[in-house]
């Protein structure tokens, strides 16, 4: 395993996301905690010691399964991060009580790494209005040792970023950012990783593989790349191209089965940078896809918590990339054939997911594009 330096720790350059954990069936908070358990044993056999939840992982499920299963491990011998969920405004004057329930659900008494989580456009102000005094909170909470290191997760734009940083840079230790070579230029990671560097905040990187979909490329695209490196694997492109930014410390993957952690742990036992050539072949490779109309959904599942008909929103939009992608009418069939409240007709338009879609997926437009398609209107 590698590791990357970060003032007095030695982190594993790859860390677990407990944010897609197997599962015993359909539902989110349905984890199965036989099969994570054995993950968790055999990442951390392997040198992983970086573990990645959030508040509202897994339908609230992931800080505790989490926490059971590290409980079993000695506290010293893993690094274990949790989020608190500003992205809620309504969180913020609860801060306090939240966050005694996250230490409780984990069964620790501190945090190693404590994250503002998904600072963006629609949810920044709220975290930096001094008034409500998240801030000073967590400070008090890390000068009484209950949280080690301090930092933010950001799916927000240049200027969002840049805003949290002159407004709360001194205190923030690292950020999280949604790196990834689709992103390079889509959703103009390069220029946020330029800021990072300039500030000198050292960078986490989640969704490295833009929710599985960059382990799973088209054919053609596969191709142009296994002509230029034939030894490496599809998401070995992917997690090469992290070790190839500067200023990237941890990369989180959030990996549902034993077969993909074992895969990244193999890819993170050595340094393999992609060259000039590369980099630029497999930026061009992401441009071509966005072109192509496929929405960048990576199934975070926020959106389903605000949405006021109950809809399976990630599982529709994987659905509705599939058809512009490949143009097989059968998916059509398939979405048609669905009872209407679980269609993309029985979207009401009332935007609630959108304003918290790390994305900006306007998925009232593509739903009713997609029940139109259908022929469900």
């Amino acid at each position: 395993m590698l590791y990357k330096d970060f003032q007095d720790l030695k982190l594993s350059a790859l860390g677990l996301g407990m944010m897609r954990l197997p599962k015993n069936g359909s539902g989110d908070g349905d984890i199965d905690e036989a099969k994570a358990a054995e993950m968790v044993d055999y990442a951390l056999k392997n040198g992983v010691n970086y573990f990645d939840t959030a508040y509202a992982y897994h339908g609230g499920q992931s800080e505790i399964v989490t926490g059971r299963i590290l409980g079993r491990y000695p506290r010293d011998s893993y690094y274990l991060a949790s989020k608190f969920p500003g992205y809620d405004v309504a969180n913020i004057e609860r801060a306090p009580e939240i966050f005694e329930e996250q230490l409780k659900k984990c069964s620790v008494e501190y945090f190693d790494f404590y994250l503002l989580h998904n600072v963006c456009e629609d949810t920044v102000d709220g975290y930096l209005d001094e008034d409500k005094g998240l801030m000073k909170y967590l400070l008090a909470q890390k000068q009484a040792g209950r949280i080690r290191y301090l930092g933010f997760s950001c799916h927000g734009n240049y200027d969002t970023l840049k805003r949290v940083l002159d407004i709360y840079g001194e205190y923030l230790e690292f950020c999280q950012i949604q790196l990834n070579y689709m992103d390079w230029h889509y959703q103009d990671a390069k220029a946020r990783v330029e800021l990072l560097n300039q500030r000198g905040v050292p960078i986490w990187v989640m969704e490295p593989l833009r929710g599985g979909k960059l382990a799973n490329l088209p054919r053609s695209a596969a191709e142009k790349l296994r002509l230029l490196r034939p030894d490496e694997s599809v998401p070995g492109w992917a997690l090469r191209f992290q070790q190839s930014v500067p200023g990237v410390a941890v990369v989180l993957s959030g990996m549902s089965n034993m077969q993909q952690l074992q895969e990244n742990i193999a890819i993170f036992s050595e340094e393999r940078p992609l060259t000039q050539e590369e980099f630029d072949a497999v930026v061009s490779v992401a441009d071509g896809m966005t072109a192509g109309g496929v929405l960048p959904c990576t199934a975070c599942r926020y959106c389903t918590t605000r949405c006021p008909a109950h809809l399976d929103i990630p599982a529709l939009l994987s659905l509705y990339n599939e058809y512009r992608f490949s143009g097989d009418a059968s998916v059509l069939q398939e979405v048609s054939a669905m009872p209407r409240e679980k269609s993309p007709a029985a979207c009401i338009a009332c935007r609630s997911c959108e304003g918290i879609c790390p994305q900006k997926i306007k998925v009232s437009e593509t739903m009713a594009d997609f029940a139109s398609s259908a022929g469900l209107r």
